[in-house]
């Protein structure tokens, strides 16, 4: 068990200031690793003995091997590639190479099951379901499934929205969210700034914030009103795929359920449509 998840551990048992360093020392694992134990200790607004103390309670000597445990996992992280390719070269022995990563995938959706607080996934369905407008916002890595979720939740309900930075009026976007809205923001280390920010000022607008990362204290966590850590396997975001898609298909399902009338009613309209200038068969809605 590396750092990282060890404080995510032992997070529930860290008194109240000792949480305050915990989140801070998974939120800046960069400032941890430079800034001396009293520089945090005054970010953070606790005493620099709280951040030692916090040290002790994982069982470290101090600041100093805190800051070096850091140092080395910083380094280690640095590449999810790397991190892919490693777990991979474990498997090219194994007789049977394509169940065994499918396999791991499969640990990777349980664990994530396990993970997943039901209360908070009920509350983000009942969200999704009775809100005007849902907007969806995933960059690099994370594009991919952000894109698949804004085009399955349209299909189910309407008016859903990807943002896409670069072709879009961020702003005119935010000037029209309000407190009917829902904002859903993926964000996977290596954590672009860019959607922590744009969740941040969502919020300020009266947005339900859901956010869908690698770990409960990622760093979209402060600005999300639910958050969904989903099972990241050797810390790379390639490995995130399986339960990833696996989880944001029980949030389409979720909404499918709880909005069935009105579901209904889409389906009828989109198959009274005259599509066969797109399609070669008459396909049903999906």
């Amino acid at each position: 068990m590396n750092l990282m998840e060890l404080i995510r551990e032992q997070y529930n048992d860290l008194s109240k200031s000792q949480k305050k360093v915990a989140a801070y020392v998974l939120d800046h694992p960069r400032k941890i690793a430079l800034e001396p134990a009293q520089d945090v200790g005054e970010s953070i607004g606790v005493s620099e003995t709280t951040v030692i103390r916090f040290c002790y309670s994982l069982e470290l000597s101090g600041y100093a091997e805190l800051q070096k445990a850091i140092r080395e996992q910083l380094f280690s992280r640095e590449s999810s590639l790397n991190a892919y390719q490693q777990s991979k070269m474990e498997l090219e022995e194994q007789p049977h190479f394509l169940e065994e990563v499918m396999e791991r995938d499969r640990m990777a959706i349980a664990e994530t099951m396990e993970q997943i607080d039901e209360t908070h996934y009920e509350t983000a369905v009942k969200k999704l379901s009775e809100a005007d407008t849902v907007y969806v916002l995933g960059l690099r890595s994370s594009f991919a499934s952000a894109n698949w979720l804004s085009f399955t939740l349209n299909l189910v309900r309407g008016n859903v929205h990807q943002i896409r930075p670069e072709s879009q009026d961020v702003l005119q976007i935010l000037n029209d969210m309000n407190a009917n809205s829902v904002l859903i923001v993926v964000s996977f280390h290596r954590y672009l700034k860019e959607p922590i920010r744009l969740a941040e000022l969502a919020k300020r607008q009266g947005t339900f914030v859901i956010g869908i990362s690698d770990a409960p204290l990622a760093p979209i966590h402060a600005h999300s009103d639910v958050l969904f850590p989903i099972c990241s396997p050797n810390k790379s975001t390639l490995d995130a795929t399986a339960p990833l898609f696996s989880f944001l298909n029980a949030l389409v399902a979720g909404v499918v359920v709880k909005n069935k009338e009105k579901f209904h009613k889409r389906q009828e309209r989109y198959q009274a449509l005259d599509s066969d200038f797109l399609f070669t068969e008459g396909d049903d809605f999906h």
